[in-house]
């Protein structure tokens, strides 16, 4: 028989024993390491109880008889956002964080999407952003569209590197990223060459994906509901003060992509021997004349092209998509046009240039570059253009955009980078091309790509790539619709999340060397890109990484909890 003394003995001893076990770590709620909520629903107050309330610029909110669980605030695009006082923003330096909000984009809009959350000192070149990026009039190409990116920066960069030569191409004319690849599109002069359009598979190589055309040139590519679009010209190589090219089939037609090398015609342009500019504008895809006579058309579908008439009888080139237009470059008199849908309105002539040639949207600005004076203008109003500067001694500004906060421009005749600085000011950043006994040497185009910044060059024919700071990007088209987005920073690694699934990730770095905080305030729905135009909610802030299944949780939620 067991004496009773016996008993609490043992069961003394397996509680020490249970007491010094290994317990399973409790998972954390969501709302350990919550910095800030901002629910959007009625106001700017930040719900998390530590008192970030941010201060509304031009939103409106559901009346409160409306403001229930799920409200959003509506994000008009220009001068429409909410600024968190520099003294009430988290301190994050080098560790971890996370954003996480619910956004709804339109997909048929006559605006960039512009910047959901940014903490970012341009002077220091530090800080992060979370951003729904588009890049048009990237000289011709729509070179990004609709992309989620999310970055950080601490006045971190990298060497150029070359990337390459895509087939026998004397130039990469367009670049653009589409579903997690880049493509170029090709100008191949010889004559029994064609222009072609590669992908690009890292390293020096490039994948063919066939001739869509007979003409020397790829002039443009661009992306519409989903599918890669380019379209093709016979290039004026003696344009460039090389020998003309031997093959002299006319272009001017459009064409999607299918698979493999497969490409489907969509139409010839009327009269048009090369295809200018390709854009999406209120969910259609419009494209221009490279070359007289002027030619400007919207895509009808099934090959059809309508005609939608040119300024003046001028020619429009590099088309981009601004504040509730399209607007077109020309070459015939160093104007710069926009069109409404119907008609369109002279915005002024850019100094004394008698052509124009790409554009950006920085900051909630356009700005456009030119020849011969080789200076970018920044539009103001109608009429009324500001001088930005000149790029070192250079005569034109070619492809332009900005990439991870910094805006980034090509040049003619010594094919260079330059890096804006403010006010009128830039600073060299390389030359690209180097090839000795010619006259000019052109830094083409630009695009995005897996963080980084791509350039091609002529006459070499090579893709040089750029890395500001560190980034990851969904290049997919963001859909439309209301969606989940989280953007974590992990130690060295950034990943996007878009309705609890990953989406994107950087490639590795040392988190030590990228310190974030900023005296400046946080924005919500502004940054170095645009003001967002759409709608947001539930905006959240962690000072930890959130885990994947907590991701997970929050995009289930259908609605904001209250």
């Amino acid at each position: 028989m067991i004496r009773l003394s016996t008993l609490f003995i043992v069961a003394a001893s397996c509680a020490a024993v249970a007491a010094q076990a290994p317990r399973p770590s409790a998972m954390p709620t969501l709302d350990e390491g919550l910095l800030a909520r901002w629910p959007l629903d009625r106001d700017g107050r930040d719900v998390s109880g530590h008192e970030r309330h941010a201060q509304p610029h031009g939103v409106e909110f559901a009346a409160d008889r409306q403001a229930a669980a799920g409200a959003s605030a509506r994000f008009r695009g220009r001068d429409s956002y909410l600024e968190v006082p520099a003294a009430l923003v988290p301190k994050f330096g080098t560790g971890d964080f996370s954003i996480a909000l619910r956004v709804e984009s339109p997909r048929a809009t006559d605006d960039v999407p512009g910047d959901l959350l940014s903490r970012y000192d341009l002077e220091r070149k530090r800080g992060f952003q979370l951003s729904l990026k588009s890049n048009a009039g990237v000289t011709f190409s729509q070179a990004n569209h609709r992309h989620l990116q999310f970055g950080i920066d601490d006045d971190r960069s990298t060497e150029w590197s070359d990337c390459g030569r895509p087939g026998e191409a004397l130039l990469a004319f367009a670049l653009t990223a589409h579903d997690g690849a880049l493509y170029a599109g090709t100008c191949e002069p010889g004559k029994a060459e064609r222009g072609r359009v590669y992908r690009y598979a890292g390293g020096k190589r490039w994948i063919d994906c066939g001739a869509p055309d007979l003409a020397n040139a790829v002039t443009a590519l661009a992306v519409f509901d989903g599918r890669l679009y380019a379209g093709t010209g016979k290039y004026r190589v003696a344009g460039s003060a090389l020998a003309e090219s031997e093959n002299l089939n006319l272009g001017g037609k459009v064409f999607r992509y299918e698979e493999g090398a497969k490409w489907t015609e969509c139409g010839q342009l009327s009269g048009v021997e090369a295809v200018g500019g390709l854009v999406v504008f209120r969910g259609r895809l419009y494209a221009s004349s490279l070359y007289k006579p002027a030619g400007f058309f919207r895509y009808e579908g099934d090959g059809r092209w309508f005609d939608c008439g040119v300024p003046d009888g001028k020619r429009v080139e590099a088309l981009g998509v601004f504040d509730g237009f399209l607007y077109a470059t020309s070459y015939d008199g160093g104007q710069v046009y926009r069109f409404d849908g119907e008609r369109w309105t002279d915005c002024g002539r850019l100094g004394d240039n008698t052509q124009t040639y790409s554009f950006a949207v920085y900051r909630g600005k356009l700005f456009v570059g030119t020849w011969p004076s080789g200076r970018v203008f920044r539009f103001e109003e109608l009429g009324r253009w500001t001088d930005v500067g000149r790029l070192g001694e250079e005569l034109e500004v070619m492809g332009m955009l900005v990439h991870n906060g910094r805006l980034i421009a090509g040049t003619l005749p010594l094919a260079e980078v330059y890096e804006y600085d403010g006010e009128a000011s830039w600073r060299r950043l390389t030359q690209l091309d180097t090839t000795p006994d010619v006259k000019y040497r052109r830094a083409w185009t630009m695009a995005e790509h897996a963080g980084r910044l791509y350039c091609s060059t002529l006459p070499s024919g090579h893709v040089y790539a750029f890395e500001a700071g560190k980034s990851a990007a969904w290049e997919s088209e963001f859909p439309e619709g209301s969606h989940h987005v989280a953007a974590i920073k992990r130690g060295g690694t950034l990943t996007l999340y878009v309705d609890g699934r990953e989406a994107a990730r950087s490639t590795a770095f040392e988190a030590e060397r990228f310190a974030l905080d900023t005296d400046g305030p946080l924005l919500i729905g502004r940054g170095m890109n645009d003001d967002f135009r759409g709608r947001m909610s539930d905006v959240r802030l962690y000072g930890r990484a959130l885990s994947e299944a907590e991701v997970r949780s929050l995009a289930k939620a259908e609605q904001p909890a209250k």
